[in-house]
């Protein structure tokens, strides 16, 4: 396994082999809502006061230990995020350390003046949820009464901030068709993208496969194709649809839209607790828990000597197996995402589950796997 070379504290981020460059803050156990495909399935907690959340204490030792390793940004997702009691301290101090900023909202809570909150960062990106195009579909998928107008309300305050937001939709049966009026609306409502997110079958995901609310595998490959070609042809916003790389188009790779992937080498979760994880799925699978802050040295306990990182990063991608091993993409995909992989089988090689259903049904691209 490689070993991390660390010359100097003083050194920058060159100096690491692998650089830590995001912490991904799970930062509450609860969610004001009840979403029906989370993959984290967090407790219901409308007021913020019932479920953990991180200490802003441990949020900044994190922050201030992530950054000798090469810390360039924090993701601030949830639970719901905007619950946490500390939430406009912890905007305050990544504006101090001048960190870049992904926020993942529901939007219910992001007021005008939140909104200003976080336009006050030198770099964010925010992205809010909208499972539907009425209150009617986004109501029923998010399991709360009058989240649609909240949602839809947070678009426009952090648009009319200058954020001009991703709306990000799960796609499901119960929302399909609204895809296009989606767009609209959220063209409307003053977003710069849109992104449809593929149901993972984790958490309550698992629940909307069991009883066949999700689409089929065949489904997704049409419907992505369906939104990279006729209707990012019509729409003004960037469009994404996020399946697996090797179902992309070539213009996708060639222009760099639409391509993002997991940075699993270079990331590391935090989660309510205070612990140290692969990502949230920590909260699912305890042996994908690496340490706690304050507790173990996030460089020396963590960082560096982690089993499980050392793995990844002496065997991605050569170790993938089945379809993943022979893809050509797996070099860009990783993957796709071994969080997922692993809960799934509990090896951190398995082939992702979208790519081995689609190869199972004959729907996985010739052109692109290579056969060794």
């Amino acid at each position: 396994m490689p070993d991390i070379q660390i010359k100097d504290k003083q050194d920058n981020a060159g100096a690491i082999e692998f650089p830590l460059s995001q912490l991904y803050f799970y930062l509450t156990k609860g969610c004001n809502l009840a979403c029906r495909h989370c993959w984290l399935a967090p407790k219901f907690d409308p007021h913020g006061d019932k479920q953990p959340v991180l200490p802003l204490e441990l949020f900044k030792q994190a922050i201030e230990e992530a950054m000798p390793l090469g810390l360039s940004g924090v993701k601030l997702t949830g639970g719901e995020p905007l619950l946490h009691p500390d939430f406009l301290d912890m905007l305050n101090f990544l504006k101090q350390k001048r960190l870049k900023l992904t926020l993942e909202t529901n939007g219910l809570l992001c007021s005008p003046e939140i909104a200003a909150e976080i336009s006050g960062l030198d770099e964010s990106f925010v992205s809010v949820s909208l499972d539907g195009a009425d209150a009617a579909t986004h109501d029923k998928i998010r399991g709360a009464k009058g989240a649609f107008q909240k949602s839809t309300a947070a678009v426009r305050n952090l648009s009319d901030c200058g954020l001009k937001p991703q709306v990000i939709m799960s796609v499901m049966h119960g929302n399909v068709g609204q895809l296009e009026a989606v767009i609209e609306l959220a063209e409307e409502l003053g977003a710069a993208s849109v992104k449809f997110n593929v149901i993972q079958p984790t958490g309550r995901g698992e629940n909307v496969y069991s009883t066949c609310s999700g689409l089929t595998i065949e489904n997704l490959i049409l419907l992505g194709r369906k939104v990279e070609t006729k209707m990012a042809a019509k729409s003004k916003l960037r469009l994404y649809f996020d399946y697996p790389a090797a179902f992309r188009s070539l213009g996708q790779f060639v222009s760099g839209d639409g391509c993002g992937v997991c940075s699993i080498l270079s990331i590391l979760g935090v989660l309510p607790t205070g612990e140290y994880a692969l990502c949230g799925i920590g909260s699912h699978v305890p042996e994908l828990i690496f340490g706690r802050i304050a507790q173990d040295n996030l460089l020396e306990d963590v960082w560096k000597n982690n089993t499980v990182l050392n793995e990844l990063r002496s065997g991605l991608p050569k170790q993938l197996t089945g379809i993943c091993h022979t893809c050509l993409m797996k070099n860009h995909c990783l993957g796709s995402c071994i969080a997922q992989n692993y809960y799934r089988t509990r090896s951190l090689w398995t082939p992702f589950w979208f790519c081995e259903q689609a190869e199972a049904q004959g729907l996985f691209p010739p052109s692109r796997r290579t056969f060794l």
